[in-house]
């Protein structure tokens, strides 16, 4: 008999990840099975079973070859002709943490499910962050392959 876990008894975790010197997409597959709550036994896709994850130094994650400069992130105002792009370098001038929140985004499910998921994420671009109540459990991420990395 397959036993499934009711709301009451999900409990969430905070974790803590210092973003500097890793790459984007790296740390986005870790941050995006955190949310979900796929680093746990009780998974279950349709509901929210995910944890906290709170993200500093996020200017400076790095991006691998010439991404920084070259990747080009698209949008669309509505209107006809209306096609906008931007690349990581000025998007992390205006929003820091854009970057690394788009990158999330795009590994989570869309529709309810995933816009609350999102919210389980917190981003900040310093050394310090509000959430230090909570006691988040700090999670190393390895510096995987420093030499094809490029600063941003």
């Amino acid at each position: 008999m397959t036993k499934f876990v009711k709301k009451d008894e999900i409990n969430s975790e905070w974790f803590e990840i210092d973003a500097t010197g890793v790459v984007v997409g790296r740390l986005a597959t870790v941050v995006s099975k955190i949310i979900r709550g796929k680093n746990k036994t009780t998974y279950t896709p349709h509901m929210d079973h995910g944890d906290f994850v709170v993200i500093k130094n996020v200017d400076q994650i790095k991006f691998t070859g010439n991404k920084f400069q070259n990747k080009k992130y698209y949008r669309h105002t509505g209107y006809p002709g209306g096609i906008k792009e931007i690349t990581p370098e000025k998007l992390s001038e205006k929003k820091p943490g854009e970057v690394l929140k788009l990158a999330v985004k795009r590994m989570l499910p869309s529709g309810a499910l995933g816009k609350k998921q999102l919210t389980k994420l917190k981003i900040y671009s310093g050394e310090d962050h509000p959430h230090t109540a909570q006691n988040p459990k700090i999670i190393e991420i390895g510096k995987l392959n420093q030499k094809n990395i490029v600063r941003n």
